[in-house]
């Protein structure tokens, strides 16, 4: 999302892609193709663009973490933003998102991927995903929103146990004052989710963003006119699933039946 956060400043400073290469030293069509993800940032490229922007180092800051991340390449840049963001709605259709999940249920999930992979990428992984669940505890506090298909609740990943801990986790997940978590259940008969998950971002600067992915297929979306769509569409989903305090009975109740 490094790319997407240089695309909203330079829009928020009325600057064009041609413009921002001419102040940073670099051609519009470099410019374009960090917006777009199509080519890695260097360091050097970084510096001079935070400069021309007047962004006092954010973008710079990013970029170094972008580097440290133990992520896949393509997922780094959206978790760094996630990292920072101060609100966060997200719809999850198959798996429980990764910001719920216990350790032992990452790991069943992650060593479900096609193709395998070895066990120490899968340890790499975990630790990823569980550095991202800082956010639910950050401070200042960041509006969480989670709306799960009942369906993820009821499949057992990594075995009954494992699955009995995680719904626990998720009832003291959804005891945080700054998290909700509602449940789609499975025999609602209108449902406007059907295109599939999605999460939606705002990150400190106001700027939102939406965020897709599909089967290993991911895209950062940054048109304000699909993500006013997205978002529409989020708060549809949240008004046809249960409340988040009749979802918290719902999960209490498969817990307890385990």
């Amino acid at each position: 999302m490094l790319g997407a956060q240089q695309k909203a400043l330079r829009e928020k400073k009325g600057l064009t892609r041609e413009e921002l290469g001419k102040r940073a030293g670099y051609s519009t069509g470099h410019v374009g193709e960090v917006e777009t993800a199509k080519r890695k940032p260097t360091l050097q490229y970084v510096e001079s663009v935070d400069r021309a922007l007047g962004t006092d180092g954010v973008l710079l800051t990013v970029a170094q973490e972008l580097l440290e991340s133990k992520h896949p390449e393509w997922f780094e840049e959206y978790a760094l933003t996630e990292a920072r963001a101060r609100r966060l709605y997200s719809y999850s259709a198959h798996t429980i998102d990764g910001l719920l999940q216990t350790e032992e249920h990452a790991r069943a999930v992650l060593s479900m991927n096609v193709p395998t992979l070895d066990v120490e990428r899968v340890e790499e992984l975990v630790s990823a995903r569980l550095d991202r669940q800082k956010l639910l505890t950050r401070k200042p506090q960041p509006t969480l929103s989670f709306v799960l298909e009942q369906v993820t609740l009821e499949r057992p990943i990594g075995g009954v146990e494992v699955h009995k801990r995680q719904l626990e986790h998720l009832i003291a997940c959804a005891e945080l004052r700054n998290v909700s978590i509602q449940v789609m259940e499975t025999n609602v008969t209108s449902h406007v989710g059907l295109d599939g998950p999605m999460i939606l971002l705002e990150t400190p600067e106001g700027t939102t963003l939406g965020y897709v992915e599909v089967q290993g297929v991911n895209r950062i979306v940054t048109n304000p006119v699909w993500v006013g769509d997205l978002e529409q569409r989020y708060g549809i989903i949240r008004s046809q699933a249960l409340s988040p305090e009749r979802s918290l009975d719902l999960i209490k109740a498969m817990a307890g039946a385990l």
